[in-house]
């Protein structure tokens, strides 16, 4: 079976593919499957990187991608006050053209079974490719609030899977299966015992508490900034691990120079082992994130992102069955409100316990296996 799976933009978009991946060689056999990732040439490396860990060879590929720039802040015509806005958007519809070509040629060569488009703005050009070319598509929403690329190509699906409840969406019932958010298996609860290995095989104290901030794959420099600040604040009796992208590591470093309790690393291949020793977690709230943040149970503070309206619905339904804190972006940079939370959930492990449990409860650990179901009933069909 030939698969030709495509996402990017940020890990988010790419761990799960390799999940899925992963339980397609186990349903199918390793040697049954031929896989193809497609993805944006910005997240290239980190694609190949995370490939690269996969049971079964994939290879990586890349197609030219573009993205309709728009924001919460701003009415539809408040867009087009802007020159770069209006500028950029019609350069991006080009890029769109262009992969849309490059896809044809992909498919065309390639002669997939089934395309997964897993998301992100790099999946439009390659599912409406695989359409023209009448190749079963089979698309993965991980947001609760459907993305523009989603609800473009959702008319050209066989299969849609979503990763929170279907109530959440306006897909058509018949063709919508509520599957989660695929994640390695290996993201489940570890017990204090373990969690102390992992703090020991990172080189840090396991008697100290260990706080986590991470921006997700490409980083957040205000996420960034509040983890140094935050290992300034909280002093040596708190380690502090910040995945802070590569493109803003050096900018960490020298926020941080001279705190022996403040780790910054630019792209983060160890995820599971960093959220295992993780007492306290903050984070973007992204799906991919979240789940497997919700699969180890990990007490976390959601940050998300000022501009990005999908994590901010994913922040609202985590938040509102208390089962995440949640945090604005410009409550980071007072830095007050983040610290007095950080040091109260510290200071409180019932609290941080009640949080983890019911953040347990929209864990969905078979997620990958039912999305490889779907996959192999599509090519099938």
């Amino acid at each position: 079976m030939k698969i030709l799976a495509v996402g990017g933009g940020s890990g988010g978009h790419v761990t799960p593919v390799a999940a899925v991946v992963e339980q397609l060689a186990e349903l199918e056999g390793d040697k049954s499957i031929d896989v193809l990732f497609v993805c944006d040439r910005g997240f290239a490396p980190q694609a190949r990187g995370i490939m690269s860990n996969v049971s079964v060879p994939v290879a990586v590929r890349t197609v030219t991608s573009g993205k309709l720039r728009r924001y919460p802040h701003l009415s539809f015509w408040q867009h087009f006050a802007h020159i770069s806005i209006v500028g950029s958007n019609l350069v991006d519809m080009f890029k769109v053209a262009i992969g849309f070509f490059q896809s044809l040629v992909l498919i065309a060569q390639f002669r997939p079974d089934v395309v997964l488009a897993k998301g992100g703005f790099v999946c439009l050009p390659v599912g409406f490719a695989a359409w023209c070319l009448r190749r079963p598509l089979v698309i993965h929403d991980s947001d609760a609030r459907p993305g523009l690329t989603a609800r473009l190509l959702v008319r050209f699906a066989t299969t849609i899977a979503t990763g929170f409840p279907l109530k959440n969406y306006t897909y058509p019932s018949a063709k919508s299966h509520y599957v989660g958010v695929p994640i390695d298996q290996a993201y489940s609860p570890v017990s204090a015992e373990e969690q102390a290995a992992y703090k020991q095989a990172l080189g840090y104290d396991p008697t100290k508490p260990m706080l986590m901030a991470f921006g997700g794959g490409l980083g957040s420099v205000n996420i960034n900034d509040a983890a140094a600040d935050l290992a300034r604040a909280l002093g040596d009796g708190v380690t502090v691990y910040n995945g802070t992208g590569t493109a803003h590591v050096e900018r960490a470093e020298q926020r941080g120079a001279g705190l022996m309790n403040y780790h910054p690393e630019g792209f983060v291949y160890g995820l599971h082992d960093i959220m295992a020793a993780a007492d306290l977690v903050i984070t973007r709230a992204s799906a991919t994130a979240l789940q497997e943040l919700a699969g180890m149970s990990k007490p976390t503070i959601a940050v998300p992102g000022r501009q990005l309206a999908d994590q901010h619905y994913n922040a609202k339904i985590f938040g509102a069955a208390d089962a995440v804190v949640v945090l604005q972006d410009d409550e980071l940079a007072t830095g007050d409100r983040l610290t007095t939370t950080v040091r109260e959930l510290l200071d409180s492990p019932d609290r941080r316990d009640a949080l983890a449990q019911s953040f347990h409860t929209f864990a969905k650990p078979d997620a990958a296996l039912q999305l490889a179901k779907l996959v192999i009933a599509a090519a099938k069909s």
